[in-house]
């Protein structure tokens, strides 16, 4: 199609707010999607220049000179500078950057152009752009830059604002090189106070070290080096800065600066000052508050500024004030503001989309560009002859468009908006919704369109909307597999005809007009799966006659399969987009990245049928690059239209895909494009931006070459006007007549009424009796009911109305016979049990009863498996915890109680040893024996010398001190470690370490001997327990026998005593009821009946049987309880009355009155007996424990010592390790300060590389300029010379014109009337106006004839005026030169004013570092020692005592005691805020292992992504991925193995045969052998007599020669033994030698304690 035309921009819209600027007094330029658009502010016209690159990414122009340009999107982006009138490209910049570019800046006073990268270089850059050279650059020093701009009064001058500051950047110059330096502005905290910054805290070699050692600054205390270290130990260890949000350049080359936080800044660029001129935080003034200052201008007569609100304010300082002069009120938020370069306008977008202009002098607001904002979603252009556009964006705004670009009228829907189309028989939109609705827009008032009428069709998205080519119907489809039709003629009231159901969400819907067979089809692209919604590969062919549909619907309204002809069909490859041609489908394959050309078969008129046909792509040709893409065709068929998220616009002839025409038309960074549409002549499309908030507007032109095919398309257009003229007239006339819809009037009120469903028809039977009311429909229908479903409810409705009588009747029906089943079951009940009913049986509805059965039991399944679930995660919660802090424990946390007291002892929880742990105690432990040893062997060698004795001494002396400077009490309990150092030994940092280790293994001792005695108490206390319970049951015993109730003590052990019984669940403590699955209660229920049948079995035992009658069930006797026996009185006490007894019963009688006495007596005397057993027992018991309580007492003291003494050694530790802590933070620092010498020895050597260089160009360049002044000189002086030959009064008339010169410099370059704050401006020799062309115009007046002398000669007077521009000439030349020399040698001295700071710095640095080794000498020599105090002791400075007590003054105890008092609480308050600053501290520490941590793990984690990154593929896995046909691999791989298999079958048989061959071999050679066997065998008795001869030959020599070798070896050893006691005597005098020399030297490094106690 390259032949057939060309695509050209016609107009673009959109506008979001950003990156608008003048580039004229009149003209404001602003980028919009992939052009700049330019916009006159007198005559609202709009011109556009498409961007020559891809896309328009950073943007900035110079109204002063004219130039804008503008960076590319793509990979090394190039930066294109236009001039503005001409639009003519001056010059494309390339290689700044390599991905992006975040800012850029034009300089007013010279051909300057700055920018600033993206990641990853984040490269600041000074282009001169005239000749495309890059004059300096500055690699990572733009990392956050939002802003770049340029002194206005100094080009050499820009200002880089970031989220994280300001920096001014310099560009220092020496002839040709350029450099750029950065000057860092410092601004306040969001307080408003001025942050200082962090220095380190030094001590002088003289002063004395802090309690805890030197300070460090916070760089070594983290831990952190690099260029780095120091901005991340500035951010956390300094208050948060202010925010720059807007800059903006005074007229005295200063900045004001706007804050986020409200604050307004100036700060002095040349030293480095920050004043700050309004402080919301102290000042009142509320108008200045609500300023924000989010944008800043310079104006005339001060500032202007805007802020969050709609206002702009003009301010006005006068000293420290600030007023507000003028204000103008706006109706949207603005973004920024500015002024034209004659500052006669202001200008102020918005970010809704307009664009104000305001008048300095009024108070006049004018709007000039009202486009809105937003992203667009779709556009279609109207079928009338206007061509008028339509466009709906994301947030419900749709406008109208003219064909100029203008727009019209605008109408806010209030809704999230998904689709648009335009019908073709009226002048209405429809629109789709993200609520399921379809809106119809009545466009023929273009000033205001309205809404007419709307219908809910889903409760999902309205994707799609297509109208047929002659407006027959509006085709609908959504993500749930519904497609409506509706009638698109306004006279039908937009009626929805019916629906189909297709087979899967739809993804792309298309209409196509077969106007021979008066049919109309429709193409759907369905992805077949509901989680799916990205492509498809099932296409739907939908076939409907173009008559009335009214009568072709079933009861619900879907459209009968008479009527409608359904076809489907497969496509080998998932598609994105469709479109249905004549009897062909284009489509788009993301996937493959390619467009496909589908041909239908004939038979698609046919019946409907379920039969899915495959489809192959007769055409496939290559697509865009980055998909994925949609696809469009033109109303005549012929060309197809693609767009992507590449932002291609593509262009093909559908006859033959494979020539196109394309247009980059959006910006492929902000996703392409997201729709095309063509115009009804096919001659211009409209694409809208996925997210660059731009509409364009694209004309195909012809070359020439081929017009017939646009006046085809033309003759189309024609042709379908002429045909829908007559129906266009009419529907837009009913159109216009519709009345416009109100909120009133959505169809939401009605469907109440219609969706009402009474009680009595939702009615279900039950066979218990409940209240009616439970029986009605319980949930109410939704509020929004889509068409569907309000017909659904309609038909419900009628349905109901027509059957009603029917219904009433079974409903009574059903009650008469609820009642009589119900009575029948109340009569059940009363029957016996062998006549009783289940309940089941009088369900009437089996089916429906298994099914809510069924319906419970899956909800029952669902619930456990929720419980199990949860169970289980519980479960495993459970026994991570248990294992983690239970199972780990080597001695378990226990306590143990006193009988008689709430007192409680516990143990120490101990966790097992680590084998680092072990392996580290060892390692400490042998270096500790072989250091004793060395020093035990160099003591035995310095007895010897003379002053032995005093040593002996000493050390006795230092045996007794020991105790009080160990520091602990672990010598007294019996844990002395002797491996342990001496407090004053620990010099090296590895020493403090192993010493760390050995008080660990001293602690961790401690606590397992405590540990030991606390298991033995806690075992005598389980015996005790034990011992009282049967006590206890004694004392029951007898209180039974006594019949006595009294409450006795029964210790019994917690749970603190016994912690395992936290980890068991007891039955009893489960309140809820135990719930049995089928299983465990059949098994329940078989243990009971074996229980009974064990019962019933024992009971019939014969045995068991006598003996309870004979002996009550036991085999022992039991002694008889004498309280019990009774004698029982004679039989006639109870029969005769005593007058009547004889003497015998008499006798008898007395008998029993004496025996019942001594029965009472002795029953007495065993009652008195068992109590006084019962209160030995008793006191048994407390005895015993009162006894445990003391010895829990004593465990507790022991607990309170070895308490104490764990403190100790701990506190020994925390020492140890805050000194090795403070010894890795002063190497840090000395690694830091060595960093930073290395660092400025570097930057000084190349300064003075740099120095050496410069000094040689400026001696040589000023040679030059002697020279040049040299040769004006001469030609001051030659003057007479070149004229000898005129007389000497017209020589000095001469000469006198000579020396006169035209005052061009003088002359102001601004006129009198010029508002420009910016009135004169500071340039270089370099960059000056061109003088020379300016005074050599101006000499023309003084050549002139009239300025001639009298009498001289023309041709003299044009000698003189060549020589005199000659002269003038020259003169230029010195300015020129001398202004580049200045420069020069302004550019050096700074470079030896830098090389001086360096070799300062360097100085400064060598300082600290030495003072630094001093400190850590002192540091390292000062050790810390923990000494005991007795008890009342209080430690005091021996140096403050006083001697002499003649000035003393004796004062009263109480006085001394307040005193102390006081102290003490003072001292209490400091120790308080010690231990803050320790826990301070401890924190820090804390975050430095956790950031070291998270280092490593990032380290890790890098190290896991590079392994992935280089994980290498074997061959046979790439050639699986590379093979793309794996059926035709795998017969390979097996015809292979078949081959290998027959082969080694081969060579096996090939093998046997060979094993066969070898095993007859070896038999023959074993025949062979056996037979020489006999001969050996038989020749055996010989040889073995000859054998025993030669041993009593050998027994016979043997001894004479053993004893010879014997004697040799003898001598051997002596001698030997001899030279190795000569060589350890003199071994053991070279180490007694070199014992002495290592102890002198010990005894000169490190003095002993008596020298320590005499100093």
């Amino acid at each position: 199609m390259d032949d057939t035309g060309s695509l050209e921009i016609r107009w673009i819209q959109g506008f979001t707010g950003k990156s608008i600027t003048f580039v004229d007094n009149k003209t404001a330029c602003y980028p919009c999607g992939s052009c700049i658009s330019f916009l006159n502010l007198e005559t609202k016209a709009q011109s556009v220049l498409q961007s020559p690159g891809r896309g328009v990414g950073a943007f900035t122009a110079n109204a002063n000179n004219g130039i804008f340009a503008f960076s590319e999107q793509k990979l090394c982006p190039s930066i294109f500078v236009y001039v503005f009138k001409e639009l003519h490209l001056k010059n494309e910049l390339k290689g700044g950057a390599q991905l992006d570019y975040t800012s850029l800046t034009l300089s007013d006073g010279g051909p300057y152009l700055g920018c600033c990268s993206s990641l990853p270089e984040y490269t600041i850059t000074v282009w001169n752009w005239e000749n495309a050279e890059q004059i300096c650059s500055k690699p990572n020093a733009g990392q956050g830059v939002v802003s770049l701009l340029f002194n206005p009064l100094n080009c050499l001058q820009l200002c880089a604002q970031s989220t994280a500051g300001l920096t001014v950047w310099n560009i220092e110059k020496s002839g040709s090189f350029h450099d750029l330096r950065p000057s860092v502005i410092n601004l306040p905290a969001t307080d408003g106070s001025f942050v200082e910054g962090l220095t380190a805290t030094f001590h002088a070699a003289n002063e004395k070290i802090p309690y805890f050692g030197p300070e460090m600054p916070p760089s070594a205390i983290t831990g952190l080096h690099g260029d780095k270290a120091e901005s991340i130990v500035t951010k956390l260890c300094t208050k948060a800065r202010l925010t720059p949000t807007a800059i903006c350049w005074t007229a005295k080359s200063g900045l004001y600066v706007g804050c986020a936080e409200g604050f307004l800044l100036l700060v002095d660029p040349e030293s480095l000052s920050v004043s700050i001129l309004f402080n919301p935080t102290t000042d009142t003034s509320p108008e200045l508050r609500r300023i924000g200052f989010q944008g800043l201008t310079l104006n005339k007569t001060g500032l202007t500024a805007i802020g969050k609100e709609c206002v702009v304010h003009c301010l006005q300082f006068k000293e420290t004030q600030i007023n507000i002069t003028q204000t103008w009120q706006l109706g949207d938020p603005v973004t920024t503001v500015m002024h034209s370069p004659d500052y006669e306008t202001l200008l102020v977008p918005s970010n809704t989309g307009q664009i104000y202009k305001l008048n300095p002098t009024s108070d006049e607001v004018v709007k000039i560009l009202d486009v809105l904002s937003g992203n667009f979603v779709a556009a279609a252009v109207s079928h009338t002859d206007r061509n008028i556009c339509v466009s709906v964006r994301e947030s419900g705004n749709l406008q109208l468009w003219s064909t100029d670009g203008l727009c019209l009228g605008s109408l806010s829907l209030q809704t999230e908006v998904t689709s648009l189309a335009c019908c073709p028989v009226a002048q209405y939109a429809a629109v789709g919704t993200s609520s399921g609705y379809v809106l119809f827009i009545d466009l023929n008032r273009e000033l205001q369109p309205r809404l007419v009428h709307q219908v809910h069709l889903y409760h999902c998205p309205v994707n799609h909307l297509v109208f047929d080519k002659e407006g027959h119907y509006l085709f609908t489809g959504g993500s749930d597999s519904h497609i409506y039709v509706l009638d698109a003629k306004p006279s039908q009231r937009f009626s929805v005809m019916g629906y189909t159901v297709v087979s899967g969400p739809i993804l792309s819907l298309s209409a196509q007009n077969i106007r021979t067979s008066k049919q109309v089809k429709v193409l759907a692209l369905c992805s077949g799966e509901e989680g799916r919604h990205q492509n498809g590969n099932l296409l739907t062919v939908l076939t409907l006659p173009t008559g009335d549909l009214s009568d072709c619907v079933d009861k619900h309204d879907c459209l009968s399969t008479s009527i409608l002809k359904v076809s489907r069909y497969e496509v080998p490859h998932p598609l994105v987009s469709c479109v249905l041609g004549i009897s062909e489908v284009f489509a788009y394959c993301h996937k493959r990245k390619t467009h496909q050309r589908f041909q239908l078969p004939q038979d698609t008129d046919g019946p409907s049928s379920k039969e899915v046909v495959q489809l192959k792509p007769e055409q496939e040709v290559k697509g865009h690059p980055l998909g994925p893409a949609s696809v469009a065709l033109s109303p005549h068929n012929l060309w197809l239209a693609s767009v992507g998220r590449d932002g291609l616009l593509l262009i093909r002839e559908t006859a033959s895909m494979e020539k196109y025409i394309e247009l980059h038309c959006h910006s492929s960074r902000l996703d392409g494009v997201r729709s095309v549409s063509f115009s009804a002549d096919s001659q211009s499309l409209l694409t809208a931006g996925y997210k660059d908030a731009s509409l364009l507007c694209i004309n195909l032109r012809d070359k020439g070459l081929n017009a017939g095919k646009l006046n085809e398309a033309t003759q189309y257009s024609k042709s379908m006007d002429h045909l829908l003229k007559d129906i266009f007239s009419k529907e837009n006339d009913v159109l216009i007549d519709m009345p416009e819809w109100g909120q009133e009037s959505i169809p939401c009120s009605d469907k109440p009424q219609e969706s009402e469903i009474s009680a009595e028809e939702a009615e279900t039977v039950e066979v218990t009796e409940q209240d009616e009311s439970y029986n009605s429909l319980l949930s109410a229908p939704p509020s929004h009911l889509t068409w569907l479903e309000s017909r659904r409810e309609a038909a419900l409705k009628e349905e109901n109305e027509q059957y009603s009588e029917a219904k009433k009747s079974m409903r009574k029906t059903i009650k008469e016979l609820r009642d009589t089943i119900q009575d029948m079951i109340r009569e059940n009940e009363t029957l016996p049990d062998i006549e009783r009913l289940e309940l089941h049986e009088f369900n009437l509805d089996i089916e429906e009863q298994k099914r809510l059965e069924a319906m419970v039991q899956q909800e029952v399944i669902k619930v456990r498996s929720e419980v199990e679930w949860e169970m289980l995660a519980k479960c495993y919660l459970r026994d991570v915890l248990k294992k983690e802090c239970w199972d780990s424990m080597k001695v378990k946390g226990k306590a143990i109680r006193a009988f008689h007291s709430e007192h409680e002892v516990k143990n120490y929880p101990l966790r097992e040893r680590t084998e680092e742990e072990e392996e580290d105690l060892r390692r400490v432990q042998d270096i500790r024996k072989f250091e004793k040893a060395a020093c035990t062997r160099s003591l035995e060698k310095c007895s010897k010398t003379p002053g032995a004795k005093e040593e002996e001494q000493g050390e006795e002396g230092r045996g007794a001190e020991s105790a009080a400077v160990s520091g602990s009490f672990s010598a007294e309990l019996g844990y002395s470690d002797p491996h342990i150092y001496d407090q004053f030994s620990l010099q090296t940092t590895e020493q403090r370490i192993n010493q760390m280790i050995l008080l660990q293994d001293l602690i961790y001792r401690i606590k397992t001997g405590f540990n030991a005695d606390f298991e033995t108490v806690h075992r005598q206390k389980v015996q005790e327990l034990s011992r009282a319970r049967e006590r206890n049951r004694q004392i029951r015993e007898i209180m039974l026998e006594l019949d006595m109730n009294e409450t006795l003590l029964e210790p019994t052990l917690t749970v603190s005593e016994c912690p395992e019984r936290l980890l068991t669940v007891e039955d009893s403590e489960i309140k809820a009821e135990k719930y049995l699955t089928p299983e465990q209660r059949e098994e329940e229920e078989r243990k009971k009946l074996e229980e009974q049948k064990r019962l019933a079995a024992k009971g019939d035992s014969l045995r068991e049987r006598a003996l309870d009658d004979m002996m009550d069930g036991a085999l022992e006797v039991k002694k008889e309880n004498i309280l019990k026996v009774e004698i029982p009185p004679p039989e006639f006490v109870l029969t005769k009355p005593s007058i009547h007894w004889t003497e015998e019963e008499r006798r008898v009688h007395k008998e029993y009155e004496n025996k019942a006495k001594d029965l009472s007596e002795e029953k007495e005397k065993y009652r008195k007996s068992m109590g006084t057993e019962i209160k030995k027992l008793q006191a048994v018991t407390k005895d015993a424990t009162e006894r445990f309580d003391g010895t829990v007492k004593q465990l507790f003291e022991k607990k309170i010592k070895c308490e104490m003494t764990v403190y100790q050694e701990e506190l020994k530790i925390t020492y140890l390790a805050y000194s090795v802590l403070i010894e890795e933070e002063m190497r840090n620092r000395e690694l830091e300060l060595k960093l930073k010498l290395e660092k400025t020895v570097a930057f000084k050597d190349e300064i003075g590389e740099q120095l050496k260089k410069h000094e040689e160009e400026v001696e040589l360049f000023h040679e030059n300029y002697s020279t040049i002044v040299v040769d004006d000189k001469s030609l001051d002086k030659d003057f007479r010379k070149e004229f000898f030959n005129v007389p000497g009064h017209v020589v000095d008339k001469l000469y006198k014109l000579f020396k006169r010169r035209p005052r061009v410099q003088k002359m102001r370059t601004q006129t009198a009337n010029n508002t420009n704050p910016f009135k004169e401006q500071r340039l270089c020799g370099s960059l000056a106006p061109d003088a020379l062309g300016k005074m050599l115009k101006a000499m023309e007046e003084l050549d002139a004839p009239e300025n001639m002398p009298e009498g001289l000669n023309r041709s003299i007077w044009e000698k003189f005026c060549l020589v005199r521009r000659m002269k003038v000439e020259s003169e230029q030349k010195v300015k020129l030169n001398a202004l580049t020399l200045a420069e020069m040698q302004a550019f050096l001295q700074k470079r030896r004013d830098e090389d001086k700071a360096a070799h300062q710095e360097i100085k400064n640095l060598s300082d600290e570092l030495e003072r630094l080794h001093r400190q850590k000498n002192r540091f390292l020599m000062d050790t810390m020692v923990q000494v005991l105090l007795k008890p009342d002791q209080v430690e005091v400075a021996v140096a403050d005592m006083t001697a002499d007590y003649t000035d003393s003054v004796l004062y009263p105890k109480s006085v001394v005691e307040d005193l102390n008092r006081t102290i003490r609480t003072l001292g209490g308050q400091k120790i308080a805020s010690m231990v803050e600053c320790k826990d301070f501290r401890k924190g820090i520490i804390q975050l430095q292992w956790e950031h070291r941590w998270l280092t490593m793990q990032i380290e890790d984690l890098n190290n896991k992504k590079r392994d992935i990154q280089k994980l290498k593929l074997t061959k046979e896995q790439q050639d699986y991925l590379d093979n793309a046909d794996q059926d035709s691999r795998v017969s390979k791989q097996v015809s292979s193995l078949e081959k290998t298999v027959a082969f080694q079958e081969k060579t096996h048989l090939q093998s046997v045969q060979h094993r066969k061959k070898m095993i007859d071999q070896l038999k023959r050679q074993a025949a062979l052998k056996v037979k020489k066997s006999g001969v050996v065998e038989q020749r055996l008795p010989d040889m073995q007599v000859a054998v025993a001869e030669r041993r009593l030959v050998y027994e016979e020599i043997a001894p004479e020669e053993s004893q010879a070798a014997s004697t040799e070896e003898r001598y051997q050893e002596v001698v030997q033994r001899s030279r190795l006691k000569d060589l350890v005597k003199a071994q053991e005098e070279d180490l007694t030698l070199l014992w002495a020399e290592v102890d002198c030297l010990r005894r000169k490094n490190f003095p002993s304690l008596d020298q320590l106690k005499h100093t």
